[in-house]
């Protein structure tokens, strides 16, 4: 869980005008813009290979041109009286082609994936929302002025939505109340996920469900597997405690499984559950997650079936994951506590920014060199050379990961999340966009938050084959996540998506 938090003048004209000529050349350095020079260097260096390969090219065709049916004939009998060599040539040819094709990873593939949408009576107008703390009595006027500044500079919007026990007065935060909240949005999505793919849920052999703060007995995906009658040597796991990054882990998790087990369908559900996590107490800092975590879920449909391939949306092509549990201000940052009157919450450390940041640079230094172009690359290391030599005052150059990825999907888990990583990742207002829509729509739905922002740029008819999506997400432990998915099509929106009645009306601008 992740809490975030120019003018112009006009000069006037004399009556007399006087034109003079200037004789002086433009500079060429202010008028030229230096993104395209770098732009050309980053084409020049990842076709270099190519380039120098061409004339190699140009010399094995003239000198192929030139032989004639003499050579052809001496080259056949050389090979006759080498029988035993072209043979065992051949030989270590396909053994070395059939261990390679048996050994190489798997290729895992998302089918489909859906995203809850919770009924129009679970949504909460920020009015309602402080109207609604205010008579509960549990917040003193401090809080609940602290409340309504954290809502005011959230970015969320008017329509996120709140668990049916948070709508009552008192609330009601039972066990039962976080189960039906539970099953409502897990069978919600699962639902829809089996509607647009038409898997049957037998043929599911993996399962995977992430949720950090309510993991009943039986399971969660205990729950599921009870409620779609799933076959009984299916491999599940309940993924508990480990935040809003958890939905990438539960990747990763179904990904390794992928690689052991050919043929299979795997199915990662991620999800919060709000109800018994609702904090009634005046410390601070436990008081944004009740402003910021809204109901929300997704399933996502993984396959290693090779036939797949032409139904399939995306294709999963890294996992990276950094974590920074052994250092303790990390380790603490997000963390679930009791305050002084014995009442539960999850506490957000003021460090939790800058942790956040220190976690970000190592997850982008390892996933770096498996995305960027090697112009990139070159740059980055041709620089920290310099700095360590020559000059120990000079700014690291940060690599333009807008070469590497065309979409990302930032965990919307507040408004200072997003504005430092567009900030630091020297990004775009539409490379953001997607998060910042989606917590303006839906709040921060933890783990599943990346899901909806994919959908946002489907819904907005942006994905094109080929295109290479990041995933990027934050947790508690403190933990950084990295996913990316390359589009094997044109993705339309599936049926049910999240945006369909609403898309038209975004991108809507934030108030600050």
């Amino acid at each position: 869980m992740n809490g975030g938090g120019t003018g112009g003048g006009d000069g006037g004209g004399a009556d007399g005008v006087q034109i003079q000529h200037s004789r002086r050349l433009p500079d060429f350095l202010q008028s030229v813009n230096l993104k395209y020079v770098k732009l050309g260097y980053h084409y020049l260096v990842s076709n270099l290979l190519t380039l120098c390969l061409v004339p190699l090219m140009i010399g094995i065709l003239i000198e192929a041109s030139q032989t004639n049916p003499n050579d052809l004939r001496q080259l056949w009998l050389h090979l006759q009286y080498n029988l035993v060599s072209v043979i065992i040539c051949s030989a270590v040819l396909v053994f070395g082609s059939t261990a390679y094709i048996m050994t190489r990873p798997r290729s895992v593939y998302l089918v489909d994936y859906s995203c809850y949408r919770p009924p129009p009576h679970l949504k909460v107008r920020f009015q309602q929302f402080m109207e609604h703390s205010r008579l509960t009595g549990d917040f003193d006027e401090s809080s609940l002025e602290f409340q309504r500044k954290i809502l005011e500079r959230s970015g969320l919007g008017e329509e996120t939505y709140v668990p049916e026990a948070m709508h009552y007065l008192p609330p009601q935060p039972s066990m039962a109340a976080a189960r039906d909240e539970a099953e409502q949005v897990m069978f919600g999505a699962l639902d829809k996920l089996f509607l647009n793919t038409s898997i049957k849920p037998k043929d599911i052999g993996i399962l995977i469900v992430n949720c950090s703060l309510f993991n009943p007995t039986p399971s969660l995906s205990a729950m599921i597997v009870n409620k779609y009658k799933l076959r009984g040597n299916i491999r599940s796991y309940n993924l508990g405690g480990m935040g809003c990054s958890a939905g990438v882990i539960a990747v990763d998790l179904a990904k390794d499984l992928l690689q052991i087990h050919s043929s299979t369908y795997a199915v990662v559900v991620s999800t919060e559950n709000i109800t018994q996590n609702w904090y009634f107490g005046n410390k601070k800092s436990m008081l944004i997650p009740n402003c910021l975590f809204r109901v929300g879920g997704a399933a996502i449909l993984l396959s290693n079936k090779p036939v797949d391939r032409k139904r399939a949306k995306y294709k999963l092509v890294h996992v990276v994951r950094t974590h920074r549990g052994a250092d303790d201000k990390a380790f603490r940052c997000v963390y679930q506590e009791q305050d002084d009157d014995g009442k539960i919450g999850v506490s957000l450390s003021k460090d939790l920014m800058a942790i956040a940041g220190g976690t970000l640079k190592t997850n982008i230094t390892t996933l770096g060199p498996l995305v960027l172009p090697i112009s990139e690359q070159l740059l980055f290391f041709v620089t920290l050379l310099v700095k360590k030599l020559f000059n120990s005052t000079m700014k690291p150059y940060i690599p333009d990961f807008k070469l590497a990825f065309d979409h990302f999907c930032i965990h919307a888990g507040g408004r200072a999340v997003i504005d430092e990583l567009e900030k630091n990742l020297h990004l775009l207002p539409i490379h953001v966009e997607a998060s910042r829509m989606t917590l303006h729509r839906f709040g921060n739905t933890s783990s599943s938050s990346i899901w909806y922002e994919l959908a946002y740029t489907e819904a907005k008819g942006r994905m094109r084959k080929g295109n290479r999506v990041w995933q990027i997400a934050f947790g508690s432990g403190f933990k950084c996540n990295s996913a990316v998915w390359q589009a094997l099509r044109n993705v339309k929106p599936s049926c049910g998506s999240p945006w369909e009645d609403c898309i038209d009306k975004y991108p809507v601008k934030i108030v600050t």
